[in-house]
């Protein structure tokens, strides 16, 4: 059996032992990191497709916040001590996808909106769910400034899920319900055209 002073090995610049959790910590903020620049291709995507002024502003609003929030993992690498690499996160990848999937099916307008502001929900939920994580994994590993760092990212993207229940709750969801299907719309025809 190693003993703990061999099968520990403490970081000299930054003092920070090599555990398991330490490289889950690594791995789980590389993978946010690939998300968050997935992020910056998807919102551009997601507010011109988007038709509601105030869910454009918030899509728009919140791709800047995206922005500082990788120049604050890049701030997260260098207090461990790493270059900010990222991997690829097959979760941010499968919402992107979808989002992208709601995109392409619904009718412009509300329903479209609806469908958005649902896809991007989902992005935030994951992002929250991930954040609060990381900055329990950064506190128990003594990590305060990544912690901090961490915190401020968790509490943008409560702020941004928040803004798009808002959004949505506000007339986007109201308009959607009093949409009626229509038979004859273009993508229906599409689809009853590859049936046949």
């Amino acid at each position: 059996m190693k003993s703990k002073s061999t099968s520990k090995k403490a970081s000299a610049e930054y003092g920070i032992e090599e555990s398991k959790l330490m490289k889950l910590f690594e791995d789980e903020l590389k993978d946010i990191y690939w998300a968050e620049k997935a992020l910056t291709k998807a919102l551009p995507k997601m507010a011109k497709k988007a038709t509601n002024e105030d869910l454009i502003t918030a899509l728009e609003n919140h791709l800047e916040e995206t922005e500082g929030q990788i120049e604050k993992l890049e701030q997260v690498f260098k207090v461990i001590g790493k270059k900010a690499t990222a991997k690829k996160c097959e979760a941010m990848a499968g919402l992107v996808k979808e989002a992208e999937e709601i995109m392409k099916e619904a009718d412009a307008g509300a329903m479209r909106d609806a469908g958005i502001i649902s896809a991007g929900q989902k992005v935030e939920h994951y992002e929250i769910a991930s954040y609060g994580t990381l900055r329990q994994f950064a506190k128990t590993l003594g990590l305060n400034d990544a912690a901090t760092l961490l915190g401020e990212i968790l509490d943008q993207e409560k702020a941004a899920d928040e803004k798009l229940t808002e959004v949505a709750e506000a007339t986007i969801n109201m308009q959607a319900a009093s949409e009626e299907e229509d038979e004859e719309s273009p993508k229906k025809a599409k689809k009853a055209a590859k049936k046949k």
